[in-house]
């Protein structure tokens, strides 16, 4: 299964291994199994530290574990991780192998101390690019607690249980046997919902730091390049991020930032922060703001209040907090969210396979969208509002040149329905007849643009009509010492290169502000 290049790349991964284990794994007769057997034969046979038994009786088939000799971990993998779980496994053989984490200190001791038992089951598909972050948090937290144990289930492998327990959105995750998450989280984010007291610990910890000299809120790429530029003048510098990466997190394909040919969005946020952390930038993740306080009076200032209840002060501020998916606000929508009705395509596409589906929006995301899903269900149906498309015409050229897929324009969609469990169709309204129309099908993917993240400023700022920060040609709001930039702004273009160049300009205005005001 690997090609020599990637078998000389696993070797020298896996020369780190320093303690000796061994893979067991759970086969029956099936291709499948066949095929797993094959990739744990290649990699044992490129390091003498690892063995392998065939003599598994996990009920799960074909699926495999990683047992240190002294039993204290429980780690397994159902199904083939390839596609973006390869890197999962490489992650999961180096950590049993012995090989350190990067993850803070702090936070491996917390995950170390952290008492109870707990039974992790999650459900990834093999095309999910938000999935990785979650099957690396729990295996690495399986590693290093024995009371943790962690299981990572191909869920387009094993369609029985994604039946049975209604999955329809990946990464799905499952905690001694009940629903505990669905979507990207990361080990932070984990402990902050098994450990109760940790926000509290954290929110005690934000309150008692002093006041910064710019404090971005926000960690996508404005807020990464306003952070940077800020801690190369020598100021304090502070980034108060939700999750770090932002909208970039749930980007596919990436092929238009200038000087990187082509990424993905889960490696550019990572390189984004380590780049960050390059400096001496206060990061400040898994904090949500809920109000900005503005300075009275000139040389006050400015507070930031967060959800956990930390609050944080600042000379200047940069509202950073990009945009997130527009949802249609139609009855059934939230009823049926993770249900049926979906907004990632590449994450969630392959749990609809053979199946039905709606694609909801007509510009590049959603025909790209009904492109991608037409290769994996058995029909897509194209919903957009307007007269015509508006994608681009090498991709309407494609789509058109599908057999299973349909095109509805001019059309309202109305209401999603269901069945008490899951989406069983959708109803539109024809604009040029005013007739409801119904389609069963079982899934909706959702892709009629984004929605600047500013609620929380409403009253205190000046927006658009839209909801965007309304900013001038410096990146000032406003109100005097508050900057802001990327997708939460009113500068045209939604485009990380573009984001990425607003940050620094925030950044150098509100350095300019510092030394003419204080």
């Amino acid at each position: 299964m690997l090609d020599a290049t990637l078998k000389t790349q696993l070797k020298a991964y896996l020369e780190k291994v320093t303690q000796p284990f061994e893979i067991v794994a759970s086969l029956d007769d099936s291709d499948k199994s066949r095929e797993l057997s094959g990739l744990l034969h290649e990699i044992v046979g490129l390091t003498d530290k690892i063995s392998l038994r065939e003599d598994g009786s996990d009920d799960r088939k074909p699926s495999f574990a990683l047992n240190r000799p002294n039993g204290n971990i429980s780690l397994r993998f159902a199904g083939i991780p390839m596609g973006h779980e390869f890197t999962s496994l490489v992650l999961a053989l180096l950590q049993v192998g012995g090989h350190p984490s990067k993850l803070a200190a702090d936070v491996i001791e917390q995950i170390k101390n952290i008492p109870g038992e707990f039974n992790f089951e999650t459900y990834y598909s093999l095309s999910c690019q938000n999935c990785p972050d979650v099957v690396q948090a729990l295996n690495l937290m399986a590693v290093l607690n024995p009371n943790i144990r962690h299981v990572a289930i191909d869920g387009a492998l094993f369609q029985d249980e994604v039946e049975k327990r209604q999955i329809m959105s990946v990464p799905s995750i499952y905690l001694n046997g009940e629903l505990f998450g669905q979507g990207r989280m990361d080990a932070e984010q984990i402990l902050a919902k098994i450990d109760t007291g940790a926000a509290t610990r954290e929110a005690e910890k934000l309150n008692s730091k002093e006041a910064f000299d710019v404090l971005v809120v926000g960690g996508g790429p404005a807020g990464a390049a306003a952070a940077i530029y800020a801690a190369r003048k020598g100021i304090r510098t502070g980034v108060a991020a939700e999750r770090f990466g932002g909208q970039v997190l749930d980007t596919m394909a990436i092929e238009n930032f200038i000087s990187v040919q082509e990424t993905e969005g889960p490696k550019l946020a990572r390189a984004l922060e380590e780049h960050v952390k390059q400096y001496e930038v206060d990061i400040m993740n898994l904090q949500r703001a809920t109000a900005l306080v503005p300075a009275k009076n000139a040389g006050d200032l400015h507070e930031i209040k967060f959800e956990s209840g930390a609050s944080l002060k600042a000379k200047t501020v940069i509202l950073s907090t990009g945009a997130r998916w527009r949802e249609m606000n139609v009855p059934g929508e939230q009823e049926y969210r993770n249900r049926g009705v979906a907004y990632c395509p590449h994450c969630d596409g392959p749990l609809f396979k053979g199946k039905r589906v709606a694609v909801i929006g007509g510009g590049n995301s959603g025909v790209e969208a009904a492109i991608d899903l037409a290769g994996i269900v058995s029909h897509v149906t194209l919903i957009e509002f307007d007269s015509q498309l508006r994608a681009d015409a090498v991709l309407q050229r494609k789509l058109h040149s599908l057999p299973n897929v349909k095109v509805i324009t001019s059309a309202l969609t109305s209401e999603v329905k269901g069945d008490g469990q899951k989406v069983t169709g959708l109803v539109y309204k024809d604009r040029n007849s005013d007739e409801f129309i119904n389609v069963e099908l079982e899934g909706i993917f959702v892709q009629i643009g984004l929605l600047p993240n500013s609620e929380w400023l409403k009253g205190t700022i000046e927006l658009s009509n839209r909801g965007e920060i309304i900013v001038d040609a410096r990146g000032e709001t406003s109100l005097p010492g508050i900057f802001a930039a990327g997708d939460v702004t009113t500068v045209p273009y939604k485009q990380i290169v573009i984001a990425v160049g607003e940050g620094a300009k925030a950044s150098l205005s509100a350095f300019d502000h510092l030394i003419r005001t204080t």
